[in-house]
């Protein structure tokens, strides 16, 4: 599969699952924005850095997150990191979740530097443990008005089996 059709079908996933609920939350601060950073892990069975037929997400795979904010504020410049390791859920999900800072705001506007890199840790699959795309950094913003929610979704990341399955995937590596 295409990695351009994971990433959305992966984005309209993510929104489904942790919009749905937003209700119940507590709202945030006016003016800022409560941020998520979340994810993909999966298993990339025939090698070859794409979602296949053959592939599947990998519950229980640990993902180290890192985000630098640049803080918004007419008097002082400041930047925020935060670091975190998540475990994917049954679906290969991570997510972070970073409550309401004042003066941190979704990346909507290019004056406010933040960045978001995931890494993969270990798999929860003992069957594919080999790291693929091991880090990324690429990312989109999507910002709720209603929810006073900013959502950083990030590309997915993938392992690989120790030996390929000629059978399930051919011979050639693509």
């Amino acid at each position: 599969m295409n990695p351009v059709i994971l990433f959305v079908i992966s984005s309209i996933f993510f929104q489904s699952i942790f919009l749905g609920g937003e209700s119940a939350r507590p709202k945030a601060v006016k003016g800022n924005s409560q941020i998520i950073v979340m994810g993909l892990v999966y298993c990339d069975i025939c090698s070859n850095n794409t979602f296949s037929t053959h592939s599947y997400f990998i519950p229980g795979a640990e993902v180290r997150i890192d985000c630098m904010f640049k803080a918004v504020s007419p008097r002082i410049a400041e930047h925020i990191s935060f670091s975190a390791n998540r475990t994917t859920n049954r679906y290969g999900v991570y997510k972070l979740e970073i409550p309401s800072v004042e003066g941190i705001k979704c990346a909507e506007d290019s004056a406010v530097v933040s960045s978001c890199q995931a890494s993969l840790m270990w798999s929860g699959s003992p069957a594919c443990n080999v790291p693929g795309f091991k880090s990324t950094s690429d990312e989109i913003a999507v910002k709720s008005k209603q929810a006073n929610l900013c959502i950083y979704s990030l590309n997915a990341l993938n392992f690989r089996p120790s030996r390929r399955d000629i059978g399930l995937c051919g011979k050639n590596k693509v």
